[in-house]
């Protein structure tokens, strides 16, 4: 779920759950557990109860199932329109919770309840598995070609996120931002929206250096005190101007992040740099073991049939129970051939590209109508054919 849906219930809480003086006993009226209860440092306002149940809620997916599966049961919000948008939020939820508990979540390739798909990229995560286990990395980057699925690349780690308790707060880069800009979008990220810390903490950035180091100083405070794990998600850094300040964020950033990971491991925050090739400015030398590296590539005809392969045989059509194994063998072949033709063909139409090949032929090139890139309509192409393979029944 995204942020727009956490707010709705959010709101749903403070509305519905926790309208009231003595918010202790509506939780224990809702069938929460006694010692997360406990845990909870609940006041008379409704507002920042709401908030605190909600955060403390979003640490697991147990934790959120347990949330929404309270809202629909509530006897205010069940009788209103709005329960169809909780009960698709629990149903969403539940199914990340089966495959949180029935799958190795860093090789799943549906995604968000089997609504989104992440093709390939096997060294992606690999190097996420090992990123994620190892306390000391503090240091994702992720390069290639312009297109090739870098960003592609945030759609894995919101997933990873579900179900390895952290919370990626991602910043899109360019040549008009500012390293100002991107030190008030991630602390909006980690303070508390009442304080007007954000704009507290990025004054005065207009005057260098000893102004953003102390401003990044105290963001990588805010997040490690945070009860949130975060992950800083620096998207587009090759859209970066040469002489952008944001380079001298990224790096003391980047440093900051590595000088207080020993004090509190578990709870200091990471960060992804996404479009950052080895070309470009080297991050400090004391970093040099607290770094992760993963090339981005765009997914072919081949990567479309393994995946194709592997779907209709994990979950072929009820139809082909009845024949035998070598007639469903060639069925579910078949099956294969016309996803992966219909999938390439969709894919390349949008320009006139050659079936199978990224627009102009070269993996990784300009986007369709709109700048849409080739691994967007991919991914678009083959969520389609998925929803017609499941109409088949």
């Amino acid at each position: 779920m995204e942020t727009p849906e956490w707010d709705k219930v959010t709101e749903w809480v403070r509305e519905y759950l926790l309208d009231s003086t003595d918010p202790y006993t509506q939780l224990r009226h809702a069938d929460f557990a006694p010692e997360f209860i406990g845990g909870l440092p609940l006041t008379a306002v409704s507002s920042q109860n709401a908030r605190v149940l909600v955060q403390a809620s979003r640490r697991t997916i147990d934790g959120q199932v347990r949330l929404l599966r309270a809202l629909v049961l509530n006897d205010r919000l069940r009788n209103l329109p709005c329960v169809r948008d909780a009960e698709e939020y629990l149903a969403q939820l539940e199914r990340d919770a089966e495959a949180h508990t029935s799958q190795d979540v860093f090789r799943t390739h549906l995604l968000r309840g089997g609504a989104e798909v992440f093709l390939d990229r096997d060294d992606l995560r690999e190097t996420l598995r090992a990123f994620v286990a190892d306390d000391h990395k503090s240091v994702l980057l992720v390069d290639g070609e312009p297109c090739s699925g870098r960003s592609y690349t945030y759609t894995f780690i919101r997933h990873i996120a579900q179900h390895q308790g952290f919370r990626p707060a991602r910043v899109l880069l360019g040549p008009t931002v500012t390293a100002t800009k991107v030190v008030r979008r991630l602390t909006a990220f980690v303070s508390d929206p009442r304080t007007g810390a954000a704009q507290q903490a990025a004054a005065d950035l207009d005057d260098p250096l000893p102004a953003l180091d102390e401003a990044v100083h105290w963001l990588v405070l805010q997040a490690t005190g945070a009860d949130d794990l975060f992950w800083f998600v620096l998207d587009d850094c090759d859209r970066l101007d040469p002489g952008s300040d944001v380079w001298d964020l990224i790096g003391q950033l980047a440093l900051t992040i590595y000088e207080y990971e020993p004090v509190r491991r578990a709870q200091a925050p990471r960060l992804v740099l996404l479009g950052y090739g080895e070309s470009m400015r080297q991050l400090p030398y004391e970093l040099r073991h607290s770094m992760c590296r993963d090339r981005a590539r765009t997914a072919g005809p081949d990567d479309v049939r393994a995946f194709f392969d592997r779907y209709v045989r994990e979950q072929p059509p009820p139809s082909l129970a009845a024949l035998v194994a070598e007639e469903r063998e060639a069925a579910l072949a078949g099956l294969v051939d016309v996803a992966v033709e219909e999938v390439l063909a969709a894919a390349g139409e949008a320009d006139g590209g050659a079936a199978g090949n990224p627009p102009g032929g070269t993996p990784g090139g300009p986007g369709g109508p709109g700048g849409e890139s080739y691994m967007r309509r991919l991914g678009t192409a083959v969520e389609g054919a998925i929803r017609v393979y499941r109409a088949l029944g």
